[in-house]
């Protein structure tokens, strides 16, 4: 069961991380503050259920709905503000969002709030089931970002991440493609979010601090920014560090910060970025290998031929 609790949390980053490359990975827009939107939609899951007497599987859609729509108002914000500007705003709205929980007696201030654990055919959900929705999620966002990637949403956001100036020069409408960005990734935190607070039936605010959202943010820097497979691949390996390394849990933060920094300065493009060292030897090995398949099926042809 330990594995299975391990499996839970990493595919709830891998989840988030999915969600903030949306934002930072494929709009180019700097968000620090993330882990405000996965609080929202946990909150708003454990409100709804707790409080209001609603079931679990209708708080998915309502939680990614609320977060989506904070969402589109800090794309709003983004109009005005860009770079390090917009990245000490996602910070400000993080810290006030964990302030608000902190001190509002309906969100249950600093006790926290408890959650039920959802049922499934009469039945309590157990971690088992969690894992299941939570693998089928993943395999579909990760879809939906393959279909973002090949489609006019995916190329106006290349554009607006590569020269935001230029993209509109060619009629990119900048202005609604990064509120679209700012809507969808965020709107998919909170749904994880209403995911994570009936798994651990009982949520703080601490959950959802700021150093929750450099984790993300280390994430998707790490494995590769902008890609599915470096994404998911750097929520797997700094979710899986944690566990192997439980004497350093104190210094975790630090860690991951050491890591950022040399990513930074010897492999900006991460470990499976389209530039990056590893995934370039990948593709080398690949392209000889086929190649290779290549030059063995025309050698049986022509010995077939004669």
């Amino acid at each position: 069961m330990y594995e299975v609790v391990v499996g839970i949390n990493i595919g709830i980053f891998i989840l988030l991380a999915l969600s903030l490359n949306i934002i930072t990975g494929y709009a180019g827009q700097p968000s620090l503050g993330h882990a405000a939107f996965f609080g929202i939609g946990a909150y708003t899951a454990a409100i709804m259920t707790a409080k209001l007497g609603y079931n679990f599987w209708l708080t998915l859609p309502c939680s990614a709905v609320t977060a989506g729509l904070i969402g589109a108002l800090l794309g709003l914000v983004s109009l005005r503000v860009r770079n390090d500007f917009l990245a000490i705003t996602t910070i400000g709205i993080n810290f006030v969002t964990v302030a608000i929980f902190q001190y509002t007696p309906y969100f249950g201030a600093s006790f926290g709030l408890g959650v039920e654990r959802p049922q499934l055919f009469g039945q309590e959900m157990g971690n088992m089931h969690f894992l299941v929705l939570i693998v089928a999620l993943i395999v579909l966002l990760c879809l939906f970002c393959r279909r973002i990637e090949k489609s006019w949403l995916g190329l106006a956001l290349g554009g607006i991440r590569n020269n935001e100036e230029a993209a509109a020069s060619i009629g990119i409408n900048v202005n609604m493609f990064k509120i679209i960005a700012f809507t969808i990734g965020t709107a998919l935190a909170g749904l994880t979010g209403a995911i994570y607070a009936h798994h651990m039936t009982f949520i703080y605010s601490s959950d959802f601090a700021f150093v929750t959202s450099i984790s993300i943010l280390s994430m998707i820097v790490i494995g590769g920014m902008g890609t599915i497979r470096g994404t998911v691949t750097g929520a797997i390996i700094l979710g899986i560090i944690p566990e192997l390394f439980r004497f350093m849990s104190d210094y975790r933060m630090l860690l991951y910060g050491g890591l950022l920094v040399l990513m930074m300065r010897f492999q900006p493009e991460g470990l499976l970025g389209d530039n990056s060292f590893l995934w370039r030897q990948f593709k080398g090995l690949y392209s000889r290998y086929r190649l290779r398949q290549g030059l063995e099926s025309g050698k049986g042809g022509a010995a077939s031929d004669g």
